[in-house]
């Protein structure tokens, strides 16, 4: 799995986790529960990780998700 994004935005992660997968992307968050160790501070980021195969298409997605108004 390749890294796509990495961000505290626990909602942007769970936005872009739904577009991916309706565009039949998997996507799986890593250091989900690191939250939990360091207190719930948000200091850690998550990771958006795809497939290899994935990648130039999950990328293609997300740049034309944040083109959009």
């Amino acid at each position: 799995m390749k890294e796509l994004l990495r961000t505290n935005d626990t909602v942007r992660l769970s936005w872009l986790q739904a577009l991916l997968g309706a565009a039949g992307i998997e996507a799986v968050v890593f250091d989900r529960h690191t939250s939990i160790i360091e207190g719930s501070i948000g200091a850690i980021p998550r990771r958006l990780m795809v497939p290899d195969e994935e990648l130039a298409r999950a990328r293609d997605l997300l740049a034309a998700a944040d083109k959009q108004p």
